[in-house]
């Protein structure tokens, strides 16, 4: 089975456990706890490969945790408990993570160009402004609705731009210990810090960019 075919069955498992958990609480609490577990552990073996002195790695996984348990209970609250609009912006999130994503492994396999920085060798200009493109239509065509254009646009902007720094954090991280995935739990994509690092940044200032707006 080739590492395509791996990905795309891998993301339909995410996406279908993902819309489980949208309807059933239990399903959802389920699932982000097992998701904090295993974002603590892939964590835990950067930080432990990094770092030798234990004070420094007890001090650095405390605040992962308490950064990690935020964004777990803010995705909870917001599933199971806030209003529509809330859910709106965390779709709108998701959205600009994924695009960002697949914008930038298209564009940058397609148009290739200019690295854009040694932390990740596969990392290249036209990636980015392939990211920066597939966010805006996703969010232009989808989102359109619910807020101002203009509005919408710029926080697009922000938002993937974090996106891809929670994503180049990661490979900088990887490539100091010598290693291509963070754990092999995810076929064809690696562990949940390979599939999620944009995520991670890019939620907290969403939501901050959001409530401005």
């Amino acid at each position: 089975m080739t590492e395509i075919i791996k990905r795309i069955l891998t993301s339909g498992v995410l996406l279908s456990i993902f819309y489980a958990a949208i309807l059933n609480k239990v399903i959802l609490t389920i699932a982000l706890v097992f998701c904090l577990y295993q974002l603590l552990y892939e964590f835990s073996n950067l930080v432990k490969k990094i770092f030798k002195q234990n004070y420094k790695i007890l001090i650095l996984l405390t605040l992962i945790l308490t950064y990690l348990t935020y964004i777990i209970i803010k995705t909870w609250i917001v599933l199971s408990v806030d209003a529509n609009n809330n859910k709106i912006i965390f779709f709108i999130l998701i959205s600009i993570c994924i695009a960002s994503d697949i914008g930038g492994i298209t564009f940058g396999k397609i148009f290739k160009g200019k690295k854009l920085t040694k932390i990740s060798p596969n990392k290249t200009y036209s990636g980015l402004i392939g990211s920066y493109v597939l966010s805006l239509l996703t969010t232009t065509i989808f989102f359109k609705e619910y807020f101002e254009l203009f509005d919408l646009i710029i926080s697009t902007l922000v938002i993937s731009t974090f996106s891809q720094l929670g994503d180049l954090t990661i490979s900088y991280l990887k490539r100091k210990v010598k290693i291509k995935d963070t754990s092999n739990i995810l076929p064809g994509h690696g562990g949940f810090l390979d599939r999620f690092d944009g995520f991670l940044l890019a939620m907290p200032i969403g939501y901050l960019v959001y409530s401005i707006l």
